[in-house]
C-alpha cells in the first residue's frame, strides 16, 4: 500500500493506548500513514510526545498547553515550553487555544493570556465556542499553523486561510447531521486543508 496519509493531529500518548500503543503505531504505516504529529496537551504529555517521536522515525511532536490544562500549568510553563521546542523532531506548538465550553476550565482571561504567550511560537490551535476571541488573536499575531478540528463558519475559515493558516478537519465532517463542517470542506481549497 502506498503511504500518503499525513496525520497532522494525533494523541497516541493518551492512556487509552496503554495496552496496545506499540501495535497500533506499528500498524499505521501498513494502513497508508506516512507521518504523524503527536500533539501534547500539557507539559507531561508534551514530553511523552517527544519520547514517541524519538522512538518512531515517522512520528513528530507538538508541544503546548491545551486550554483545559491551563489551570494546572506551573508558573514557569513558558520557560519549560521554550526548552521543549528545542528538542529534535518538535515541529509545532500545540495544542493551544481557547475553550469556553466547559465551566471548570480556567477563566477566559487566564486562557487568553496563555494562548497569547504560546501563540507567538508556532501553532496548532484549539478553538471551541471562542471564535471571536480566537480570530482577534490570530489577526493580531498572524501565526503560521493549523486551526485544529475546525468548528467555525465558512466565513471564518476563509479569514483563517487569508492569514496563511490551514484548516484541520476531523471526524465531525463525517457526522450525519454535520452541516457547517461539510460546508467548510466544500468551500475551501484542498491545499488549505489538513487531515486529523
Amino acid at each position: 500500500m502506498q503511504n500518503f496519509i499525513f496525520d497532522s493531529h494525533a494523541h497516541y500518548d493518551d492512556e487509552a493506548f496503554e495496552e496496545d500503543r506499540h501495535q497500533v503505531i506499528q500498524s499505521l504505516q501498513q494502513k497508508g500513514v506516512c507521518n504523524v504529529i503527536n500533539v501534547g496537551a500539557n507539559l507531561e504529555r508534551s514530553k511523552d510526545s517527544i519520547a514517541l517521536a524519538a522512538q518512531y522515525p515517522f512520528i513528530y511532536a507538538a508541544v503546548g498547553i491545551h486550554p483545559g490544562d491551563v489551570k494546572d500549568a506551573p508558573a514557569d510553563y513558558q520557560e519549560q515550553l521554550e526548552q521543549l521546542i528545542k528538542q529534535p523532531k518538535v515541529v509545532a506548538v500545540g495544542e493551544i487555544g481557547l475553550d469556553y465550553h466547559y465551566e471548570d476550565n480556567a477563566p477566559r482571561d487566564v486562557q487568553i493570556a496563555f494562548f497569547e504567550t504560546q501563540l507567538q511560537l508556532a501553532v496548532i490551535i484549539h478553538d471551541r465556542e471562542a471564535h471571536a476571541d480566537t480570530m482577534d488573536l490570530l489577526k493580531k499575531y498572524k501565526p503560521k499553523g493549523v486551526v485544529h478540528c475546525f468548528s467555525g463558519s465558512v466565513e471564518m475559515a476563509k479569514e483563517v486561510i487569508k492569514l496563511g493558516m490551514y484548516i484541520g478537519l476531523g471526524g465531525a465532517v463525517t457526522f450525519k447531521n454535520a452541516k457547517t463542517p461539510v460546508a467548510v470542506a466544500a468551500s475551501i481549497p484542498l491545499e488549505s486543508m489538513v487531515l486529523e
